[in-house]
């Protein structure tokens, strides 16, 4: 079993991300017994979590390695032992002193360093650090998509703030990250204090802290750091979706800051009522505060970031190239921040001038005029792009290959369309919760850069630039 073992792990660090594996299945041993997988966990709140979230996955790469449908079961404690086969005892008067000689049943060694073993070193949180900020208000271009968000952003900023509660939702790219550290860096700057108490972290870099503090029986440590701060800048809530354990926690710290007049700035690729599998008092803390979407900037705002992001690289572009780029290129942010940076590295590399014609040789390697019509033409460029087939993609199959190709499809069909999650599920007959979860992912990936990040990144400007 300590090969299968191996290989389902392997199987599983291909699957899932890797805070994910590291937390919850790296601490796991297990023994076969028939078609039987027995898997131990350090305690029952483990056993649990991969019970109620993993099983699914597992017994799928189970399946992969040993070709066929194989049980897998979690329960808290050591693996159980397996008692060695010995010859059956004959009735004899020496009966007892036979079976005192018999050896006894050895238990079998963990697979994988057990988080019992673990348990015993110190795990540590760490300390609150100093933030370097990397994006300010003074940076950030305002338009009549993003002015209701910037204006709520100034405003908590401010003594007497009206708003102390900020939810920001917005498909990637399109300024949440910029806004919420610019809260964080103007609250920093006008602190009397050098060392503010501020939290900036993901959803999933809180839920991994939580995890730490209850393997190292140090939740009052956590609840003290998190509950007693200025500010608290919290990103990437969709992350929470399903994990009630997390919700708790993340309820009651922001129950806590917000009787205690602190602030909370909190981020997600979906609005409140688009989430699904998060308790309905976590959704009303959600929308206690003042909530404010992001939405695609116009072609006057595109020209107005062309131009800042030309002069923050000290390089000013004509305004024949930016009315050229600013009516062509109608993505996101990023998109505009990627031909910018295109352009003046080719300049450089040249040792040139930029030009209409070298923007316009730029601009071919880009998506122009949001070409994907509809999610049926995703599908195809998707299927193109991962040689697969359809059929493939609306199958029931778990495959890696397949869960990856379907979230691009998810990614874009979000970022290039008006189609609903549900609209968007109904193509492949999945649930509205699987659109979503399937998207975000893709973005965790992203913004990580690990290795499967950067080849669906690739994929990605592959596929939209086709």
């Amino acid at each position: 079993m300590k090969t299968q073992w191996l290989q389902i792990c392997e199987n599983l660090q291909n699957r899932l991300n890797p805070g994910t594996y590291k937390v919850w299945v790296a601490p796991l041993a297990a023994t076969l017994e028939g078609d039987v997988i027995r898997l131990a966990a350090p305690n029952g709140f483990v056993a649990t979590w991969v019970r109620d979230r993993l099983l699914g996955e597992i017994a799928e790469a189970a399946a992969d390695v040993f070709g066929r449908a194989m049980e897998v079961t979690v329960e808290a404690g050591n693996p159980p032992a397996k008692t060695p086969r010995t010859a059956p005892a004959r009735p004899a008067a020496d009966g007892e002193a036979r079976r005192a000689r018999a050896p006894r049943p050895a238990a079998a060694p963990p697979l994988v360093t057990s988080a019992a073993e673990q348990l015993s070193l110190p795990i540590t949180m760490p300390a609150r650090q100093t933030h370097h900020w990397r994006y300010g208000f003074d940076t950030f271009v305002v338009g009549p998509t993003n002015d209701m968000a910037y204006a709520a952003a100034r405003n908590m900023t401010r003594s007497g703030a009206a708003v102390d509660t900020l939810f920001l939702s917005s498909g990637p790219g399109l300024g949440k990250t910029h806004l919420t550290q610019a809260v964080g860096q103007a609250l920093c700057e006008a602190s009397n204090r050098s060392n503010p108490k501020v939290e900036y972290l993901t959803a999933e870099e809180f839920s991994s802290c939580f995890v730490q503090a209850l393997q190292s029986r140090t939740v009052d440590r956590f609840k003290g750091r998190f509950r007693d701060v200025d500010l608290l800048l919290l990103e990437d809530v969709h992350f929470l979706q399903g994990k009630e354990k997390m919700q708790d926690e993340v309820l009651s710290t922001i129950k806590s800051l917000q009787e205690k007049g602190s602030r909370v700035v909190l981020t997600s690729s979906f609005a409140p009522c688009e989430l699904r599998n998060v308790d309905n008092s976590l959704v009303s803390r959600f929308c206690s505060g003042f909530l404010a979407g992001i939405e695609k900037p116009d072609a006057s705002t595109r020209r107005r970031i062309l131009q800042e992001k030309a002069k923050l690289n000290n390089a000013p572009l004509s305004d024949s190239v930016v009315d050229l780029l600013a009516d062509r290129l109608t993505g996101d942010i990023r998109q505009l921040e990627s031909c910018v940076h295109n352009l003046l590295l080719k300049a450089k590399l040249l040792g040139c001038t930029i030009s209409v014609e070298m923007a316009q040789e730029i601009l071919a390697q880009y998506s122009l005029d949001d070409p994907f019509l509809d999610v049926d033409a995703i599908i195809r460029k998707v299927c193109e792009g991962f040689g697969l087939s359809p059929e493939q993609l609306a199958s029931r199959s778990r495959k890696q290959n397949l869960v990856v190709a379907r979230n691009t499809i998810f990614y874009l069909a979000r970022k290039h369309t008006d189609l609903s999650l549900q609209d968007i599920g109904d193509k492949f007959s999945r649930r509205h919760s699987t659109v979503l979860k399937g998207i975000a992912s893709v973005e965790r990936e992203l913004r990580r850069e690990s290795p499967l990040g950067r080849q669906i990144a690739g994929t990605l400007a592959m596929l939209e630039r086709g």
